[in-house]
């Protein structure tokens, strides 16, 4: 397509556009619990059907379980997953008529943990939560909105069709968000990183990339791959590195914990440094994991041994890309050199889902 052409949509597309805003509007009108009962009944449906996304789903949770897990226990987990899935859908189309209070008071977020995070972002180093697929964490960032008295810049995959991601688009930022394209390049490194210098709060989700520029890890005795962009982040510009874990205590409540900074090494290169950052990070996120598996909404391939052999990324294992492995010696201006990627965020409300 030519520069200035403008694409127009197919009528595929145009349907679900519609749907999609006739879905939105209509879950609005809908009483909480009655929304919330819907979305299960959905979530039992695609559950029982045991389509692809839902054996990738158990195949993931089988890591977190342990091999040994009985078929029975898997599936009871994998069934609660999905209703925790297509709740934070639920929660997405419902969120913009949420009062304050109904935000505020839908949250748990002990006082030790508030006061990490006030540290953390009224230190003038900026800031940077690092979240995985779990919770919701749009839900999160309006608290936090709200919280603060100000937004905060995050990454978000560009959706299709356009309509769809100029809905999504909307609503984030309505929510006091500043929302970059995940495909910008550089430039949204280099955003993220005037962000932080300038004392604000990024907020990546980021617990999987399996792109070669995604940093080789180990969670749960087997390989993946994180976005490394947040550890990048924290070692070009010194901004405290936090892990965030959410999931859902009961309805109606979402449980937020902000673990310990993750700091940069003293010693080594800056591969090695975000390396062993993205390491750290990785435990973090298997930590939470752990604790709470059946609000892990992670659906898609995520082990590298799933992975077809001959589709797996072939950069050198926790190294997130040539151009971080040549940064600038000297603090940059305006410009940034190329970075990885910040992050594997998806817009769709469906985290996990491809």
């Amino acid at each position: 397509m030519s520069e200035g052409t403008v694409r127009t949509e197919s009528a595929k597309e145009r349907l679900v556009s519609w749907g999609y805003g006739a879905a939105w509007g209509a879950v609005k009108l809908l009483p909480e619990r009655a929304a919330y009962r819907v979305f299960d009944l959905i979530a039992d449906r695609l559950w029982a059907r045991r389509g692809g996304q839902v054996r990738q789903l158990e195949k993931n949770l089988l890591r977190v379980l342990g091999k040994d897990t009985s078929e029975a226990a898997l599936r009871a987990v994998s069934h609660q997953a999905m209703r925790s899935a297509l709740r934070q859908y639920c929660e997405q189309f419902r969120v913009p008529t949420w009062s304050r209070e109904r935000i505020m008071s839908g949250v748990d977020f002990p006082a030790e943990d508030i006061g990490r995070l006030k540290a953390a972002m009224s230190s003038g180093r900026g800031a940077i939560l690092a979240l995985g697929h779990t919770g919701n964490y749009d839900h999160a960032g309006v608290w936090l909105v709200h919280f603060t008295g100000e937004g905060f810049t995050t990454v978000a995959e560009h959706l299709k069709p356009e309509s769809v991601a100029e809905k999504f688009l909307d609503y984030r930022r309505g929510l006091g968000m500043e929302v970059l394209p995940h495909d910008g390049g550089p430039s949204v490194f280099g955003t993220l990183a005037r962000r932080l210098r300038a004392g604000k709060t990024v907020a990546l989700v980021a617990d999987r990339d399996l792109s070669a520029s995604g940093a080789q890890v180990t969670m749960f005795g087997e390989a993946t791959r994180i976005a490394a962009g947040p550890a990048a982040l924290a070692v070009q510009t010194g901004a405290a590195l936090l892990p965030v874990q959410l999931w859902y205590p009961s309805y109606g409540q979402m449980s937020i914990r902000v673990g310990l900074e993750i700091p940069v090494p003293e010693d080594g290169k800056r591969p090695e440094k975000v390396a062993v950052m993205c390491q750290q990070l990785a435990d973090a996120y298997a930590e939470g994991i752990a604790a709470h598996p059946a609000d892990w909404h992670m659906m898609q391939k995520f082990f590298l041994a799933d992975l077809d052999p001959a589709k797996a990324p072939k950069a050198k294992p926790a190294e997130p890309d040539s151009a971080e492995a040549k940064p600038a010696e000297t603090e940059p201006a305006e410009s940034e050199p190329a970075e990885p990627k910040p992050e594997e965020a998806e817009s769709s409300p469906s985290q996990g889902a491809s």
